[in-house]
């Protein structure tokens, strides 16, 4: 049976006491955490580095902490968050000069590794490291900004995502990252995507506990 994970991103957090806003939204029932990290250089802004990764695990997060990597180069920050304490790690691969060898470092650092697909960036480069993927995140807007509206073409490549996947007989999960709401989490679902990024969807209601519900009755209805 297919597992569904809800992973607030906490670039739409209160940074001024994230371990507690971190905690909360876990507490409500979020599985994953989902930190966004940006240089200022492959995207427009500039966000968070391993010290923020490590310490959330000092406050005490137990959760996994999924990082989205948004910059270029990537090899030496993949080993700064895995010491950080970092569960998943993924990079795009146009930021990565040899795609093959960083996703085969974080694994050799303990991380689950993956490959993070701008709206325009085709799955050609899934081809050949299938053998090294743990994770496959569809931006459904272009990386840099929180609180975009989700790209409706993101739904044929998470399709497509999944055909893949399916063909090739890999457990690989399939992550969608933007504009990700109560409202068309169903219709993501639905096309093949199984852990679902929501920064603004969340953390901007004053109940965290209620949209995450919501979210998963959605899912629930979409998988049949």
């Amino acid at each position: 049976m297919q597992s569904y994970t809800i992973a607030p991103s906490l670039l739409s957090a209160d940074f001024s006491r994230l371990g507690d806003d971190a905690q909360a939204v876990l507490d409500a029932g979020a599985d994953i955490l989902h930190l966004d990290v940006m240089d200022n250089h492959y995207v427009p802004n500039l966000t968070v580095g391993p010290l923020v990764c490590a310490a959330l695990r000092k406050y005490g997060i137990k959760a996994p902490i999924d990082v989205h990597l948004m910059v270029t180069p990537v090899d030496s920050l993949i080993t700064d968050f895995a010491e950080a304490g970092a569960t998943n790690i993924t990079f795009h691969p146009d930021a990565s000069t040899h795609v093959d060898r960083s996703l085969d470092l974080i694994r050799k650092l303990g991380c689950k590794a993956g490959l993070s697909l701008n709206p325009a960036t085709t799955l050609d480069c899934l081809e050949y490291v299938m053998d090294k993927l743990d994770l496959i995140l569809i931006m459904s807007v272009n990386p840099g900004f929180g609180g975009q509206s989700f790209i409706p073409s993101a739904l044929t490549k998470i399709k497509r995502a999944h055909e893949i996947i399916k063909a090739s007989g890999k457990q690989i999960d399939i992550a969608v990252d933007g504009g990700v709401k109560t409202d068309n989490i169903g219709e993501i679902a639905k096309a093949g995507a199984n852990m679902f990024i929501a920064g603004s969807a969340i953390f901007g209601q004053p109940d965290y506990k209620t949209v995450i519900a919501a979210m998963r009755a959605q899912i629930k209805s979409a998988a049949g």
